[in-house]
């Protein structure tokens, strides 16, 4: 599955942004979607999953109340709208795909496909 990743950008804190992921190869059906971020000097960082069948939504704690993670039929995308925003959510976003359990969606190492990353930048 190929992916692109977009909609990162600069905002001020408290701001919002909307990140969006398309798979161009094959729809998302019968795959775990999820997003992932990476700041400067850290480690990749789970923030949020949702399976495509049934729609389950995991999480990151960081996050939670925050983000929230859709998927749209119509277009193939599996979209991350980030509400709130904080000067500590600056990093580079990237989806990846895979067939995850559940108690796995937060393993990076689950997901097989990923795409390349877009920088979101939160001002203070």
């Amino acid at each position: 599955v190929q992916l692109q990743a977009s909609g990162g950008g600069l905002v001020q804190a408290g701001g919002s942004l909307r990140l969006s992921c398309a798979a161009s190869t094959r729809t998302f059906s019968g795959y775990t979607a999820a997003w992932f971020r990476q700041a400067p000097g850290k480690e990749r960082e789970f923030v949020a999953a949702i399976r495509w069948n049934g729609g389950t939504t995991v999480y990151a704690d960081s996050v939670k109340g925050r983000f929230t993670i859709s998927k749209n039929n119509a277009l193939n995308t599996v979209d991350l709208q980030m509400n709130g925003l904080k000067p500590d959510d600056t990093a580079v976003y990237s989806c990846a795909v895979g067939r995850p359990i559940l108690s796995y969606f937060r393993s990076p190492e689950a997901y097989t496909s990923w795409g390349q990353g877009t920088q979101v930048t939160v001002s203070s």
